[in-house]
């Protein structure tokens, strides 16, 4: 009796167990969804920008990410405590990638915002760079890296292409054919420079990119944990 009692708990135990596991992978499943949701949207949504930046760690940490996320999405039902610890450690290198990312990028954007906007924009073999200022200026209502003085140094303003424009025509409040030439404040946004906004904009990326991967790693060491309990309670059965 004492045999067959210690069994039947053994087997409630097993099965509370299991019940637990799938509950606890249905929600790290849908996480994942998450996961994947927040590096896709910061590739997607802004991936204009990345072009502006030297560093690759801004999109790094996006693809990692994405990466974690598919993952975590693929597996729903096969749970394996190595899979888990890879997926940890994925997330674990995307939030530390963030946080890193975030301390030195002021400095990165002030060294080399403005060299890309003088030296890069309407070069040819540089037209996403080109785009990406256009879309930031107009989007942030910004002028040049600084203020729009920068654009005294750029190479296509000092060309003929520019046509006499003094600012690139993304730089005008309401937009039309050179006129850019005109720097008065009411026709372009003249006091306002870029670097700061754009600082701005991707650090509240990065702190989003670096909770959502810290914070699910987190719940990840539960996972691994039930995840060997199951594995203990299991190995003696037979199946």
């Amino acid at each position: 009796k004492m045999r067959e009692y210690t069994e039947k708990k053994e087997t409630c135990g097993t099965i509370c167990l299991k019940y637990l596991l799938f509950i606890f992978n249905f929600f790290f499943w849908l996480a994942g969804g998450a996961v994947m949701a927040v590096g896709t949207w910061t590739l997607a949504e802004k991936s204009d920008y990345i072009s502006l930046l030297s560093s690759s760690t801004y999109s790094a940490t996006a693809y990692i990410l994405v990466v974690a996320g598919v993952v975590v999405m693929g597996k729903f039902c096969l749970v394996y405590f190595i899979l888990l610890l890879c997926i940890f450690l994925l997330e674990i290198i995307a939030g530390i990638l963030a946080y890193i990312y975030y301390q030195q990028l002021s400095m990165e954007l002030k060294q080399n915002l403005k060299n890309t906007m003088t030296q890069k924009y309407q070069k040819e073999g540089e037209e996403s760079v080109t785009s990406a200022v256009d879309k930031l200026q107009q989007e942030f209502k910004c002028c040049g890296s600084n203020n729009h003085t920068d654009w005294a140094d750029s190479l296509w303003i000092k060309s003929p292409e520019a046509n006499g424009r003094k600012v690139p025509d993304s730089c005008c409040k309401t937009i039309t054919d050179l006129c850019g030439r005109r720097d008065h404040p009411s026709n372009i946004y003249k006091e306002s420079g870029c670097i700061t906004k754009l600082e701005n904009f991707i650090q509240e990326h990065l702190k989003i990119i670096g909770a959502v991967g810290i914070s699910i790693a987190c719940v990840q060491i539960f996972g691994m944990i039930f995840t060997c309990c199951l594995y203990k309670s299991l190995k003696p059965e037979p199946y």
